[in-house]
C-alpha cells in the first residue's frame, strides 16, 4: 500500500444535519482515532477515522478547504465532494491546535501538488489538443473543399468516409472563343460539386458533433462508475491501511482494560473491608444500643433507688424526731418520778422517825 498514516489523535466526530444544516450529529460513540493519510502514488492528503469497520470520516484534504476553530476544543471543515460540514470535539485545546496546524500543512502540500500535476497535464494536452482540433477541422478546410487534400486527410476519424470521385479542374483545349463558355459551365458544375460536397461535410460534422456529445455523456457516466469505484478502492484501502492503527488501538484497548480489572479487583476488595467494617461497625452499634438500653434500665433504677432513699431518709429523720420527743417526755418522767422518790423517801423517813418516837 502506497498510502501510510503520518498523523494521529483522538477526537469525538460529529457531522452537520443534512436537513437543519445547523445541528450536529454525533457519528461516534465515543472518542476515535482521527488520522492523516499521504497517498504517495497519486500525492493525496486524506482524513480517515473508523469506528469499527465502518469509515466515519473519508475526507480529501484540497487547497479550497479551511479549517475553523470554533472553541477551544471544537473545530470543523467543510468537504463539498462529501457533500458535509465535519466536526471533531478535541479533549484539550493543545490537540486541536496541533491538528488544525497539521491541516494547514498538509493543506498547503496538496495546494503544490496539484499546481504541480496541472502543470504536467497542461504540457502533455498542449500537443494532443493541437492534434484533434486540426482533425476535427480538416472537413472543413479550404484544401478539402477545394480538392488539394490527400485522400485520407480529409477524412475525421469516426466519420464516414466518402468514396466518390473529386472532379479534376478543367484543361483550356478549345479555342479561346468557346473557352469562356466551357469555363463557365464546368466551373457552375464545380460549384455544384462542391456545394454538394459541402452539404456531405456538413452533415457529417453534424452527426459527428452528435457523436461527440453521446460520447461526453457516456464519459460522464465513466467518470460517475469510476468515481463511486475509486470511492469503494478507498474505503476499502482505509480498512486495509488502518489495520496497525486498529492493531495499536486494540493493544491499547487491552492495555486498559486490563488496568481497569485491576483497579477493579482493588475495589473489591476494597468494598470487601468496607464491608467486614461496616458489619464491625454494626456489631458495634448493637453493642452500643443495647449499653444504651441497659444504661436507661439503670438510670431508671437509679432514681428508683434514689427515691427510696430519699423517702428511707425522711422516714429516719421523722423516727430521730420522734425519738427526741420520746427522750424529752422520758426525761420529765424520770424528773417526775425523782421527785416522787424524793418526797417518798422524805415520807420514809417521817415514818422512821415517827415510829422511832413512838
Amino acid at each position: 500500500m502506497g498510502e501510510q498514516p503520518i498523523f494521529s489523535t483522538r477526537a469525538h466526530v460529529f457531522q452537520i444535519d443534512p436537513s437543519t444544516k445547523k445541528n450536529w450529529v454525533p457519528t461516534s460513540k465515543h472518542a476515535v482515532t482521527v488520522s492523516y493519510f499521504y497517498d504517495s502514488t497519486r500525492n493525496v492528503y486524506r482524513i480517515i477515522s473508523l469506528e469499527g469497520s465502518k469509515a466515519i470520516i473519508n475526507s480529501t484534504i484540497t487547497p479550497n478547504m479551511t479549517f475553523t476553530k470554533t472553541s477551544q476544543k471544537f473545530g470543523q471543515w467543510a468537504d463539498s465532494r462529501a457533500n458535509t460540514v465535519y466536526g471533531l470535539g478535541f479533549p484539550s485545546e493543545n490537540h486541536l491546535l496541533k491538528f488544525a496546524e497539521k491541516f494547514a500543512e498538509f493543506k498547503e502540500a496538496a495546494r503544490l501538488a496539484k499546481e504541480q500535476s496541472h502543470d504536467k497535464m497542461e504540457l502533455t494536452s498542449t500537443p494532443s489538443q493541437e492534434s484533434a482540433t486540426g482533425e476535427l477541422l480538416s472537413p472543413v478546410t479550404p484544401e478539402s473543399i477545394n480538392g488539394t487534400d490527400d485522400e485520407d486527410g480529409g477524412a475525421t476519424p469516426g466519420t464516414p468516409q466518402h468514396t466518390e470521385p473529386r472532379p479534376d479542374p478543367p484543361t483550356p483545349t478549345l479555342p479561346f472563343s468557346h473557352s469562356s463558355t466551357s469555363i463557365n459551365k464546368h466551373w457552375e458544375a464545380e460549384l455544384a460539386a462542391l456545394k454538394g460536397n459541402n452539404a456531405k461535410l456538413t452533415a457529417a460534422l453534424l452527426e459527428s458533433t452528435a457523436n461527440v456529445k453521446q460520447w461526453k455523456q457516456q464519459l460522464a457516466a465513466y467518470q460517475e462508475e469510476a468515481e463511486r469505484l475509486h470511492k469503494r478502492v478507498t474505503e476499502l484501502e482505509c480498512v486495509s491501511g488502518q489495520t496497525a492503527v486498529i492493531k495499536a488501538q486494540k493493544t491499547d484497548l487491552n492495555q486498559t482494560i486490563e488496568e481497569l480489572q485491576a483497579t477493579l479487583g482493588a475495589k473489591e476488595e476494597e468494598l470487601e473491608r468496607l464491608k467486614a467494617e461496616m458489619e464491625v461497625a454494626n456489631e458495634f452499634q448493637q453493642q452500643k444500643e443495647s449499653l444504651t438500653q441497659k444504661l436507661q434500665a439503670t438510670e431508671e433504677r437509679n432514681q428508683n433507688l434514689e427515691a427510696r432513699l430519699s423517702a428511707l431518709e425522711q422516714t429516719v429523720e421523722n423516727t430521730q424526731q420522734e425519738r427526741e420527743t420520746f427522750r424529752s417526755h422520758l426525761r420529765s418522767l424520770l424528773q417526775l418520778l425523782d421527785g416522787k422518790i424524793f418526797e417518798l423517801t422524805e415520807l420514809r423517813d417521817t415514818l422512821a422517825k415517827l415510829i422511832e418516837s413512838s
